[in-house]
């Protein structure tokens, strides 16, 4: 999984999986979901990431 934040954008990005995204729905306001071509989560994107998450430039990881 890969995380980035694009501070300027001010866009959270997780990607799932490096599968070449077939559709994009935008599921809630500013929260993207991308899909590959079998309908499988590849990633999403929240748009104005800074208003919806504290410290969108910080990531935690819980190994369980």
């Amino acid at each position: 999984m890969k995380v980035t934040y694009d501070k300027e954008t001010d866009i959270l990005q997780l990607v799932f999986t490096s599968a070449p995204v077939e559709e994009s729905d935008e599921d809630k306001p500013g929260v993207i979901i991308d899909y590959d071509k079998n309908g499988n989560i590849v990633g999403m994107e929240i748009l104005d990431a800074s208003k919806r998450i504290e410290e969108p430039q910080t990531v935690r990881l819980d190994i369980a």
